[in-house]
């Protein structure tokens, strides 16, 4: 699967990284940043993003408006899906990254990046492993796991989302007026009520 991908300043660095080093038959074969300074208003997104990429998926991680509005208009005429997340606008639009429900239009990106999803083997009460099958692309649902290797499950409960948390890539600043909460609580939301769906399994 081509990946192009669109950031501003390295924001979208994190979550390259966590995409090469995590992910299966995924190439990025544009990384396209923007540097700025950016102006307050851009009445002509057009001079700042080229129509020319191509590929199957485009990941966005800009943040002027303007250019995720021009962005977004351009993808659609392409007819190519794009992820913008914390975006409320065209597209996929998860609160964050590991928020990201599975929709086929996303590929293999989407079978392997998104809402978390662990498969875990218990003995004695014991976590003896820990494998991931979807995770965030910023690579924190995997950087969680090693710790909680080897610990109880109720102590397991409570250290990984505190894991998952140290090592989000998401803005902790961005609170959600809705609910209140900032992307970096959903990301331990999410991994701990994967985590408890997995022990469900194991414990069966």
């Amino acid at each position: 699967m081509r990946i192009v991908v669109f950031q501003e300043k390295g924001s979208g660095n994190r979550k390259i990284k966590g995409l090469r080093e995590y992910g299966n038959q995924l190439e990025i074969i544009q990384v396209i940043d923007i540097d700025g300074p950016l102006p307050e208003f851009i009445d002509e997104p057009g001079d700042w993003i080229s129509p020319s990429f191509e590929g199957d998926l485009v990941l966005n991680f800009l943040k002027h408006p303007d250019l995720v509005d021009h962005l977004i208009s351009l993808c659609e005429q392409k007819q190519i899906p794009i992820v913008s997340s914390g975006y409320k606008g065209g597209g996929f639009t998860p609160f964050t990254c590991c928020g990201l429900g599975r929709h086929e239009q996303l590929g293999e990106y989407g079978r392997q990046f998104g809402l978390p999803e662990y498969r875990v083997r218990v003995e004695e009460g014991v976590i003896r492993e820990i494998v991931v099958l979807r995770g965030a692309p910023c690579g924190a649902t995997w950087l969680a796991i090693d710790e909680c290797v080897g610990t109880s499950v109720e102590e397991a409960m409570s250290l990984l989302p505190r894991l998952v948390q140290y090592n989000c890539a998401a803005d902790p600043s961005g609170f959600d007026p809705v609910t209140g909460k900032s992307p970096v609580h959903y990301a331990g939301y999410v991994h701990i009520a994967a985590l408890k769906k997995a022990l469900e399994t194991a414990l069966q």
